[in-house]
This record gives structure tokens, sequence and C-alpha cells, in this order.
């Protein structure tokens, strides 16, 4: 029996960077499970439309049905996907949900939801899979975050506070699973025009909005400009974050830089931030005796 090719499972596949990820990773022979919600319901058009470029270009893939806030159907995608193809290898946690507003209008319940997909899904499915990966003894899980899980704007607090919290979960996978021969790592995308601006949650108690009114020309400029970036016609390609995925899931896993920053909009001194965080990092571990375990801590920038 042959050697088998690499797996790998993507989560939200259904658009932006997880499709582009699912498609670029396929078409270079590896064996990928494009996960996504309802992919006989409200994706059920993606999902197809999916499969049947597989099919067409003799690409291994499958799409699985996979939502995050549901641990049975987090459970069932990883296993049949070990099932199917005798391992996985690589995990792509991409999936999420973008939020924007006034910070005070949130409430716990509706911020709470926000962390469910963002971070607690991620954990989720990381605890699903690395049994698996602990047991054949190596492994990759990309945790796919954000410029503004290293810094933050108005207006979009509530998002930044998940992705700053991923970013410290993923670090922390980082260290603890190097040991055991499992890498993990951090994409940092800038702005990019993808679908996800299309399912921007926002602030759901009114009550409160009314006192910031005089921000809103302010907030209506910044997401103004920001869009004008994006969408331009030379603007930022979503693929640059699949290639980017495809280019750690490349590197031995020695070489793996921590966080690699991608894209051109809003990411002005986001590598510099990260060799800073670097050298303090470095620091700290030493001073509780850590450092010289835990390899490179170095970033990069796609």
């Amino acid at each position: 029996m042959g050697e088998r090719a690499q797996t790998v499972l993507v989560t939200g596949a259904s658009s932006g960077f997880g499709l582009a990820t699912a498609r670029l990773l396929a078409g270079t022979g590896r064996h990928v499970f494009a996960t996504m919600r309802e992919p006989h319901g409200r994706n059920e058009a993606a999902a197809t439309t999916l499969q049947q470029w597989a099919d067409g270009e003799g690409a291994a893939l499958e799409v699985l049905e996979l939502e995050l806030a549901d641990p049975a159907s987090i459970e069932g995608a990883v296993d049949n996907a070990i099932a199917i193809a005798g391992g996985l290898d690589v995990v792509v946690n991409n999936a999420g949900v973008g939020a924007v507003g006034y910070l005070e209008g949130f409430t716990a319940e509706k911020l709470a939801g926000l962390f469910e997909v963002n971070l607690i899904g991620v954990q989720r499915v990381n605890r699903a899979v690395l049994p698996h990966m602990r047991e054949q003894g190596s492994g990759l899980l990309i945790h796919v975050s954000s410029n503004l899980g290293r810094f933050t704007v108005p207006f979009m607090g509530a998002y930044a506070a998940t992705k700053h919290a991923l970013e410290a979960l993923a670090e922390v996978y980082r260290y603890e699973l190097r040991p055991l021969g499992i890498d993990s790592v951090i994409v940092e995308p800038g702005g990019y025009a993808t679908e996800i601006f299309d399912k921007i949650i926002g602030p759901d108690d009114e009550s409160r909005l009314a006192a910031y009114t005089e921000l809103d020309p302010i907030r209506d400029g910044m997401f103004e400009h920001t869009g004008a970036l994006v969408q331009a016609s030379d603007g930022p390609d979503p693929r640059e974050v699949a290639q980017a995925v495809l280019d750690l899931v490349e590197t031995p896993a020695a070489e793996r830089p921590l966080r690699t920053v991608v894209g051109s909009v809003v990411t002005e001194g986001v590598h510099e931030l990260n060799e800073v965080a670097i050298t303090l990092q470095k620091a700290h571990l030493a001073s509780f005796g850590l450092a010289p375990e835990f390899g490179s801590h170095r970033d990069g920038r796609s």
C-alpha cells in the first residue's frame, strides 16, 4: 500500500479564505476535507459548486458538515475525515464571524455567542483532532486570526477581543505541542473583501446606542475608507491568505514562523509589533526557565 496523501481539514470553507484555501490545497494533490455549516441547507449551493469543481479537477476533496457550536458535529466531521483518509495531518481553523458596532451595545450574551464561534469553536476542533495527532506524533494547527488580533480600533472591539484571545490560545498551543511533534501557527490577514462582511454581527441592545450618535460620522467614515481600499480594482486578493497557508504547510515544522502577516491593507507595523513581542516573550519564557525547550519564535510576512 502506497503512502497516503497529506490530509487537511479546513473549517469555514463555504466562502472567503476557507474556500480559497480548500481549493488551493486540493489542487496541490492533498486530500482536503472542506467543512462548513449546513451544506445541505443554507450553504448547499456553495457545497455543490465546490464538490463539482473538485470532481471536475480530479481533486481529492470532500465537503463535510461542521458546526462550531455543536461538539457532536465537530467530532463527527473529524471522525469521518480520519475514517475516509486514514489520518489527519493539518487543520486550518478558519471559520469565524465578524462583529461591528459600539462595544457597550453588545450584551454579555451576544458577546458570548461571538466567542462561542471565534474561540470556543476553535478549542473544540483542536481537542477533537489532537488525540489523533499525538498518536501519530505529528500535525499542524493553523489558526486564521486577523490584524485586529494584534491591535485595536474603535467600533470593532468585540471582534478584536475574540481574535486577541485566539492569538493567546494558538501561541500557548505552540509551546505545549511543539515537544510532542505538533506545530501551532497563526495567520494574520489584513483587510480583505470577503463574504464575512455579509455576515457581520452588530450590537443587540439598541437602548445603549443613542449616547454614541455623535460618533456615527466617524464610524461611517472609517468603514468607508477601509472599504474603498479593500474593494478597489487593485485591492488585496483573498487567495493571498490561501497561499500563505500553503506556504506554512510546505515549510518544515522546525522552520515555521509563529505568526505570518498577510496583505497590505491595515497591516502597517504588525510585523514589527510581532518582532518586539517575540523578544519580550523569549525573556518571559526564560524567566520561567522555559525558553530553550520551545524552539523558534520568529515572525513571518507573506
